[in-house]
């Protein structure tokens, strides 16, 4: 197995891991076991599994900045929206453990962990923040606080996807998609204003 190969089964063993024992609980001697490696090679790729922990949450924060994509308002920008939020959606369950390690954790237990956690939370709020302030100047997002708009499309996001990741009956992908859609344009969202340029006169952002 080459470096870049064992640097992924040991991610893949410490998110399983951290899932199934919490991170608070979990020991590299559990990483190791459930990588098959020694110890002594774990710390050849990370220090303490802290640094393991930051490298899975910042590889899935990575992932979401890359599968969200700037609206388009001279193009359909109901389906892009929804793209969007298929995409956020797909990304976290398409790794449920590792979902379920950011979204079930217990405040308290792990300054460290917990300050790694906040600063992702803190991450996509920021992201979601600037999609939200470029939409209020394309007219498709209302006038108001785009950083309150961004926490409470957050908290949503959150308990949708773990009960989503933890349910033994989960709701289909696409209707969660639906669902979500339907309510940020009962919200915030203008689905009118996408018919008109920025630049147009009779554009509205209200």
């Amino acid at each position: 197995m080459d470096k870049k190969a064992r640097r992924q089964a040991l991610l893949s063993a410490a998110r399983d891991v951290f899932a199934h024992k919490g991170y608070h609980d979990a020991k590299v001697d559990d990483i190791c076991l459930a990588a098959n490696v020694a110890k002594g090679t774990y710390y050849l790729y990370f220090k303490d599994k802290r640094a393991v922990l930051e490298e899975l949450v910042d590889g899935l924060f990575g992932r979401i900045a890359i599968a969200i994509l700037r609206v388009d308002v001279a193009r359909d920008v109901r389906g892009q929206v929804q793209h969007n939020i298929r995409a956020i959606v797909a990304v976290f369950l398409d790794d449920p453990a590792l979902t379920r390690i950011l979204l079930s954790y217990a405040a308290g237990l792990d300054p460290a962990f917990v300050r790694k956690i906040g600063s992702f939370y803190s991450g996509v709020r920021t992201m979601l923040r600037s999609a939200l302030e470029e939409g209020q100047r394309m007219g498709i997002v209302a006038e108001g606080d785009a950083d309150f708009f961004a926490s409470v499309s957050l908290g949503i996001m959150k308990e949708v996807l773990l009960e989503a990741s933890t349910s033994e009956r989960p709701r289909p992908r696409e209707e969660i998609v639906e669902e979500l859609f339907r309510f940020l344009a009962g919200g915030y969202l203008r689905m009118d204003g996408a018919l008109r340029t920025p630049s147009d006169p009779g554009a509205s952002t209200g």
